[in-house]
């Protein structure tokens, strides 16, 4: 299948995209794809530098006849998000991604593409390695660990570019130029309870929530969907005036992904089966009407299960359940000057309770640092009821638009005279490198675009062909206007 991949067109873009999505490049986990692209810039004959924290960067001169143009800084991040449906067996470590392609459209086989930023290194590979394509002196940044914290982007160093102006290739829809973003921080409540053994005249059951549809964090986050850890915290919830009792919950994964799945093993009362089992019946019906739109395949499971040894102390229990139903997920607050932009949210990414510990993990996004920080604290006091430990983490500035930088004029009136239509210009709510690396590289215009990824950070996770295509030849020609020095 990656044969089949390599020959779409662009061809060359295709190819690279195929042979780096055989490199595992987890998030964290970038040896290899590092070293991949270290090779790849050293067999091109190109300075090639591996920075402090694993920065790639690798530098190529002007075609003939551009020597006279502003410097370009192509940049990607050359991790990606490691999602799989739970009947997917596929080892992210020691596997390259199984594409296939339906129609217009290339996806994986039950795992996340990497089409997340991958299109976008692999755009820059096959400028690097192209004899025929004008452009001026190219700096190509290829950061780590975008992902799961910007430590990449944190950690680039001044001094190491020179270019004036940065294109992000990171977005996800071709009529998108952004120009702005999100900020975020991670927030971990983390801690130990008492377990006691598992009261007499109890039978074990599986809960299960299963089919969301998942996405990112940040660019989904307005459509609504459901958060399985907070869905199935609502059932335990109802299901705690049976006398339910928890030993154990394991729901959700990485925090940039919305929740798709959680699982609960839990013991009620044998006398109370019947009655708990009709109501868990009655919320699989309950939910599938509210998420019917959103989340059409929801599906909520009771099915018997081993006895466990132990079950969650009674108060803990419930103060758990209490904080977890407290803790806000979702749209916090629209943007009041820009129509349609969701200015700040959570996404409450992890529940993890299981053999005395436990873990709950967020990430919280704002275009306004003041107010990002603000829902912070309003998580840290929810969990501190509980008696977790409560850090943040990881926080990184939002990008402020710079609606007058000459790049996004220059783009604009190209996508109008390429594609006789009106690309959106806006910022998004994602979190986005450029506002990281611009506290070093204050004078440099930034703005970034992509083809259509759909379903990204998901198992679903979608691109597309003729968008590919498209986004292709617009860049390309942009880099044939880049302006004088």
């Amino acid at each position: 299948m990656p044969n089949e991949i390599a020959t779409l067109s662009p061809q060359p873009l295709w190819g690279h995209f195929a042979n780096l999505n055989a490199v595992p490049r987890a998030s964290k986990k970038e040896e290899r794809v590092i070293q991949f692209m270290v090779d790849f810039g050293k067999s091109l004959g190109f300075p090639t530098h591996v920075d402090d924290i694993g920065n790639v960067i690798i530098k190529k001169p002007p075609t003939a006849g551009m020597e006279d143009r502003q410097t370009v800084v192509l940049q990607s991040h050359l991790d990606m998000v490691h999602q799989k449906n739970a009947d997917t067996t596929f080892d992210f470590a020691t596997q390259g991604i199984k594409m296939l392609v339906q129609g217009d459209w290339v996806k994986a086989d039950g795992t996340t593409l990497g089409a997340d930023n991958g299109i976008g290194v692999a755009a820059i590979m096959a400028i690097l390695s192209s004899t025929d394509i004008p452009h001026p002196a190219i700096e190509a940044l290829f950061t780590i660990d975008e992902e799961t914290g910007m430590t990449g982007a944190l950690g680039l160093k001044g001094g190491l570019l020179d270019g004036s102006i940065l294109l992000n290739l990171d977005t996800e829809d071709d009529d998108e130029l952004t120009i702005g973003c999100a900020g975020g921080v991670d927030v971990s409540a983390r801690g130990s309870y008492v377990a006691l053994d598992t009261p007499a005249g109890m039978s074990a059951f599986a809960l299960t929530v299963k089919g969301l549809t998942g996405g990112h964090s940040g660019m989904d986050i307005y459509k609504g969907r459901g958060n399985a850890n907070k869905l199935i915290n609502r059932v335990l919830d109802g299901l705690s005036s049976y006398g339910m009792r928890i030993h154990s919950i394991d729901g959700g994964g990485l925090r940039n992904a919305i929740p798709r799945e959680s699982h609960a093993l839990i013991v009620l009362p044998t006398d109370k089966v019947a009655a708990a089992t009709a109501f868990v019946q009655e919320q699989q019906k309950v939910l599938a009407a509210e998420y019917r739109s959103t989340d059409p395949e929801l599906s909520l499971v009771l099915e018997a299960s081993t006895p466990p040894s132990t079950v969650i102390e009674s108060s803990f229990q419930k103060k758990l359940l209490q904080t977890t139903y407290a803790c806000p997920n979702g749209i916090y607050r629209m943007s009041p000057e820009i129509p349609g932009l969701v200015q700040t949210s959570n996404n409450l990414a992890r529940v993890l309770v299981k053999n005395g510990k436990y873990e709950i993990l967020c990430l919280t996004r704002s275009a306004v640092d003041s107010e990002k920080n603000d829902l912070a604290r309003m998580i840290h006091n929810t969990f501190s009821l509980l008696g977790a430990e409560v850090e943040t983490s990881g926080d990184y500035p939002g990008w402020e638009p710079n609606p007058q930088a000459p790049i996004i004029a220059t783009m604009a009136n190209l996508y109008r005279e390429m594609f006789q239509g009106e690309p959106k210009v806006a910022a998004c709510h994602a979190g986005l490198e450029c506002g990281i690396l611009g506290t070093n590289y204050p004078h440099m215009d930034m703005i970034s675009f992509g083809p259509n990824i759909r379903g990204a950070h998901s198992p679903d996770e979608t691109v597309q062909i003729s968008s590919v295509q498209k986004f292709w030849t617009y860049l390309l020609e942009t880099l044939a206007r880049v302006p004088m020095k």
